[in-house]
């Protein structure tokens, strides 16, 4: 089944949902601080889940923030419900890697 792009009302009504998160260029954004030495384990699992989703974010690392950016390029770079499902799992593995929003 193709991937669709959410609808506005859909969009916002997941962004409700995902705290940190925003629109950005087109994409679903978040960057989240954590201390510096727990950024290398926090990516091993995000990699771990996006290759068990066969779903990949574009991952900024820098000092001790990591920054993911996320749409779905077989939906013509749209945000879809992927997007959304691995935002809440990228949430799930910042909190359990002890990191936090960083505007938060």
């Amino acid at each position: 089944m193709a991937a669709t792009p959410l609808t506005a009302t859909e969009l916002d009504r997941a962004l409700t949902d995902l705290s940190g998160w925003t629109v950005r260029d087109g994409k679903l954004t978040a960057t989240f601080k954590a201390d510096r030495s727990a950024v290398p384990a926090l990516y091993a699992a995000v990699a771990t889940a996006e290759d068990e989703a066969n779903h990949h974010a574009e991952v900024t690392i820098l000092y001790g923030t990591i920054g993911f950016a996320l749409n779905t390029h077989d939906a013509g770079g749209t945000i879809t419900a992927l997007d959304t499902a691995m935002a809440t799992r990228l949430n799930t593995l910042a909190a359990e890697h002890g990191a936090r929003p960083a505007n938060g």
